[in-house]
């Protein structure tokens, strides 16, 4: 299997998971059915085109390295002639996460890179407003599936937020969620992101499931070097 990591961060991203006209939440990490979207986008497919179904097939796996906050916002907007609402957007700030898909089509995972670095259309992070800070940062793993590549891959929380934290701690928890049958052994749940249709006259998602699993990162030498020459780290 060969296994390509995706670092996602933004001032803002959004996840949908219940949406009304009213409210709009965010999940706390990416899901797949967004990610399969992102990865459609960069490879030109449109809306209908039922490739995209078959993206459901990748394995997927995300590590909640710097879980970011939750801002909601609201806008009054006139929904009906004479009638006023305020609606309600939930945004997550200065989050980053690592995603990883699977494959063992090694072909495909190299051309979800290939188009993910030149990208047919434009790219963002669960909604259209959320466009990335810069272009990704992107790996590729051989033999190796996601759920082993998110355990053995260095902190990727931003230099700031790793500096902060390595001050007072010598390790951090991180949580990845994946594909249940990737973590056969925990506990599974079931998540409604699989895609059935992106068509925007007749949107669908499936279940899917999934677990989760915490593990147990420390500073490599670099990072506590870092840390050590922090100017700012006595304060």
């Amino acid at each position: 299997m060969k296994t390509l990591t995706i670092r996602l961060t933004a001032p803002l991203q959004a996840y949908g998971n219940e949406a009304t006209f009213d409210w709009r939440t965010t999940d706390p990490a990416p899901t797949k059915s967004a990610i399969i979207g992102m990865v459609a986008a960069a490879l030109g497919y449109p809306r209908t085109d039922p490739r995209i179904v078959a993206l459901n097939g990748l394995n997927f796996a995300v590590r909640l390295d710097q879980p970011g906050r939750t801002l909601t916002d609201y806008q009054t907007v006139e929904w009906k002639p004479g009638t006023r609402k305020i609606t309600h957007r939930e945004y997550l700030q200065d989050a980053a996460f690592v995603v990883a898909l699977g494959s063992d089509d090694e072909q495909l995972i190299m051309m979800i890179q290939r188009a993910l670095r030149h990208p047919r259309f434009q790219l963002y992070l669960g909604r259209r407003s959320n466009a990335p800070a810069g272009v990704l940062q992107m790996e590729t793993f051989a033999a190796q599936s996601p759920v082993e590549v998110l355990e053995q891959l260095s902190w990727r929380a931003a230099d700031w937020y790793q500096r902060r934290y390595w001050r007072h701690a010598e390790s951090v928890r991180v949580e990845i969620i994946a594909d249940a049958d990737l973590l056969p052994h925990q506990h599974s749940g079931l998540a409604r992101d699989r895609v059935v249709s992106f068509d925007q006259r007749d949107r669908r998602y499936g279940y899917r499931a999934v677990a989760t699993e915490t593990i147990t990162l420390r500073p490599t030498a670099s990072q506590q070097a870092d840390t050590e020459h922090d100017p700012f780290s006595v304060l």
